[in-house]
């Protein structure tokens, strides 16, 4: 077996590439990994394409793969991964968007061929990303990337082209980085990155694709929670400037539908243990974990067997994007799309409950863009 030195592991952390040359140093372990097909979708990349991941800002400690797949480390750095997992954190003060101009809508909802057209149309119609995105912001964006198994064409998956636009606006606002990420539930986040088609657009847009390490991980405190007080989350998005929270509007077996609030899953660990009281524990996670902006990607919507579905007879093409400051709201609307009402999914009625936003549509201005 090769003997990796301290900077063959540094470098090797940095790209997709270096870690397969970790690999061959030491073991890996990842029994949950599901690969992908060997027939991919026309819409997703080949992985030789695979573009550089990055590691997390300077001040941090650089990121490594997903928990499943993570190489085994020195007795040193997993004494740091414990103690960074066992701390307790204060709870942040999350920065506020600037004020919205007078004629900006509270909700607006684009519609048209383009993804990129419509998202910029409706994150302009709410005040434009300069509300959100200030010079030298570190900014981290969420899009469910829950699978490797579907190109962006089966709708499990958010659409690469509403990313990867929202990207290139923060940096054109002045922001200092870019980070995109999430935590899948089947394959590996490198797999899941490539398949979705975010990487490669990410990467094109001039922004970075970041692996979640799991020593930033860190138990934290859930002040306003009502039946969860603690949970692991992933500090990076506690700390970050701007968050902005991109789901795709999809089916959910569990709670009826994936929505912005659902989506905050992605950042946190012991996911199946939240599913109990489930509805309850979004809205409290929502407490804490406040993205400034929500951008909802409905362009195809997943109608069926989600959260992965798998059957293009499932999809719905409506090339639609909703934004709003109130993922709350944001969330409300999207119910529209799939015949309900924003009673009908538990997690939005008690966010609402709580305070956390308006999901009473007729009480705000909406927005209605034909792009």
């Amino acid at each position: 077996m090769k003997t990796c030195t301290r900077r063959d592991f540094v470098r090797g952390m940095a790209t997709l590439g270096g870690m397969a040359a970790i690999a061959a140093c030491a073991p890996t372990i990842s029994p949950t990994d599901t690969p992908v097909p060997s027939n991919p979708t026309p819409l997703a990349k080949a992985e030789a394409a695979s573009p550089v991941l990055a590691t997390a800002a300077p001040a941090e400690v650089p990121a490594s793969p997903m928990p499943s797949e993570a190489p085994v480390q020195a007795k040193a750095t997993a004494s740091v991964a414990a103690t960074q997992a066992s701390a307790e954190t204060p709870t942040p003060v999350a920065k506020t968007p600037s004020p919205a101009p007078a004629e900006a809508a509270y909700l607006a909802v684009a519609r048209g061929d383009s993804p990129e057209a419509i998202t910029m149309r409706a994150v302009a119609a709410i005040g434009g990303i300069e509300r959100f995105a200030k010079k030298g912001y570190n900014v981290i964006i969420k899009p469910n990337i829950c699978n490797a198994n579907h190109g962006p064409e089966y709708a499990s998956t958010t659409n690469p082209e509403v990313v990867a636009t929202l990207v290139k606006l923060c940096l054109g606002a002045g922001a200092k980085s870019v980070r995109v990420l999430d935590y899948p539930f089947s394959g590996s986040a490198q797999q899941a990155y490539v398949t979705s088609g975010i990487a490669e657009a990410v990467k094109a847009a001039g922004g970075e694709m970041e692996l979640m390490a799991q020593m930033k991980f860190a138990n934290t405190d859930i002040p306003n929670g009502k039946d969860i007080k603690k949970w692991s989350i992933y500090q990076p998005i506690l700390q970050a400037d701007l968050v902005i929270n991109v789901p795709i509007a999809k089916d959910h077996g569990l709670s009826r539908l994936t929505l912005a609030g659902k989506n905050l899953m992605g950042v946190i660990e012991d996911r199946g243990s939240l599913h109990r009281n489930l509805h309850q524990r979004l809205a409290d996670l929502a407490t804490l974990v406040k993205p400034q902006l929500t951008v909802i990607d409905a362009v195809r919507i997943l109608m069926a067997n989600g959260p992965t579905g798998g059957n293009l007879k499932d999809v719905k093409q409506t090339n639609t994007v909703i934004a709003s400051q109130d993922m709350v709201a944001a969330d409300a609307y999207a119910t529209t799309l799939f015949g309900m009402t924003p009673e009908d999914i538990g997690y939005i009625r008690l966010s609402a409950q709580m305070g956390l936003g308006n999901m009473d549509l007729k009480s705000i201005n909406i927005a209605e863009l034909n792009v």
